[in-house]
């Protein structure tokens, strides 16, 4: 059957980037003229279903002085190229998944290539070359025995449904469960952080359904092994990014562990690792707000508006909630001052740059008023108390679990959180600073502004202007 161009098009009429699916369709047909391209259901995890185009192919591999030739199955999403595409091993009868670094016990490939996804840079080409090399390091599937080949039967059960489509007689939308009202929260990170954000959110039950994106190299690694062990109720781990489709609230722990050496090179390697997940998220969760808890959390928080394309109000950073939460309890149960602990905050820049504001009611309606020596003086108080209180990640997954809570459930709290502060303070920059908000479901309903004490704006004009030079230098 020739490559036709016309019948590409009208399976794809309903993919979004048709026309550059179409084009690199081509040149895969020109380099592999053997491929022959179909259209079949795919049946995801929820039991949700969609048409997609797919096509199977085999890797030749060297392994230990042998050739063989590895069968695999790539779909390509309505996303694509923005979004990678799902493989999966196609093994015959008598052929064994080998469980190992790239490939889970259902043969579904998982591939440094594919975590690395962004267009233009990456296309199936250069995937199916990863896989050769990769597999040459590990071999994925093996000869199986007649003793072993039932039990391979149930394996192959599994992936003929999503090679072949399920043809069960069910409409594509029966049997899926409308995840619309659901309090769903993706935390994207399974390192320390990531697995205090689900322990948290879990011990506060807040959230109906924690979906836990992976993205570690490794096919299970330290703490997702253990969840997967233990099994915790309303926790699910996978590295499908579809899986985290219509979250309500996506929490990003993820940071680049690369060999950069300068500051500048750190940060541009989290970039890059954020250019390879945020639109997917975006694509999924087009409703959802994000939490960004990765560091530096205020430039993370400005990638992560920037490439998600999201409005100002649904990408919020941690910022100095944790720190505010602190400075509010020693106010009030350490130093037992007769004020209002809640209209106490700390603001700006997480980290050393941080400052203490108070707002209140004779601050609205007198926003020239200073501090009151009382309060100058609680307020040093208090900072001395705190100093070295470090950002463990246990204590700030506990703020995440927090925040989660007041926007799930849209409780008009107040936060100290890293927000755009442009057209305030005489901040002129794209930056975001924490501040206090309302936050809600869809994210900051309101920036509440502290009184403009000459030290506090001072600080907020210096962290402005240096992350503004910083993020000049970041490659977006």
């Amino acid at each position: 059957m020739e490559f036709s161009e016309e019948k590409l098009r009208k399976w794809l009429s309903k993919y979004k980037f048709r026309d550059l699916t179409i084009e690199e369709l081509k040149h895969i047909n020109e380099l592999c003229p053997n491929i022959r391209f179909t259209m079949s259901t795919y049946t995801f995890k929820d039991g949700s279903q969609k048409d997609l185009l797919n096509f199977t192919n085999i890797v030749p591999v060297k392994y230990q002085g042998n050739t063989y030739n590895i069968p695999i199955c790539i779909w390509i999403l309505d996303s694509y190229p923005f979004t990678p595409p799902i493989c999966f091993l196609n093994p015959t009868t008598n052929m064994g998944i080998s469980v190992g670094k790239h490939v889970d016990v259902r043969g579904r490939i998982y591939l440094p290539y594919l975590q690395a996804w962004s267009h233009p840079q990456s296309e199936i080409i250069g995937l199916l070359k990863e896989m050769s090399i990769k597999f040459e390091e590990e071999l994925p599937l093996y000869a199986l025995s007649s003793s072993d080949e039932v039990r391979q039967m149930d394996q192959l059960s599994y992936i003929t449904k999503i090679v072949e489509g399920e043809n069960n007689g069910k409409s594509k939308g029966e049997g899926k469960k409308n995840d619309g009202d659901l309090r769903k929260v993706t935390i994207v990170g399974a390192g320390d952080l990531g697995l205090a954000c689900i322990l948290a959110i879990s011990a506060k039950d807040v959230a109906d359904k924690v979906v836990v994106l992976d993205c570690s190299e490794a096919t299970v690694k330290g703490g997702t092994m253990d969840l997967e062990i233990f099994n915790l109720p309303k926790v699910e781990i996978s590295r499908d990014f579809s899986m985290s489709a219509d979250s309500k609230l996506v929490v990003l722990t993820v940071n680049s562990l690369g060999n950069a050496q300068s500051y500048l090179e750190v940060v541009q390697s989290n970039v890059e690792l954020f250019r390879g997940l945020i639109p997917s998220i975006a694509h999924y969760s087009q409703h959802s707000v994000l939490l960004v808890a990765s560091q530096p959390v205020e430039i993370m928080t400005y990638v992560s508006w920037k490439l998600s394309g999201f409005p100002k109000s649904r990408v919020i950073g941690i910022g100095c909630n944790l720190d505010s939460a602190r400075f509010q309890y020693v106010v009030t149960n350490l130093l037992k001052a007769q004020s209002k602990s809640k209209e106490n905050w700390i603001i700006g820049e997480q980290g050393e740059n941080k400052v203490a504001a108070w707002s209140s009611n004779s601050v609205i309606n007198h926003p020239g008023d200073k501090l009151t020596n009382d309060q100058q003086i609680l307020t040093n108080r208090a900072m001395e108390i705190l100093k070295g209180k470090g950002q463990r990640s246990w204590s700030v997954g506990l703020s995440v679990a927090d925040l989660t809570d007041t926007i799930l459930n849209d409780k008009r709290k107040i936060h100290s959180v890293s927000t755009t502060v442009k057209g305030s303070y005489n901040i002129n920059s794209e930056v975001f600073l924490s501040m206090p908000c309302v936050l809600g479901i869809s994210g900051v309903i309101e920036m509440m502004k502290p009184e403009e004490e000459d030290n506090v704006v001072e600080k907020l004009q210096t962290s402005a202007a240096s992350l503004n030079d910083f993020q000049q230098q970041l490659k977006l």
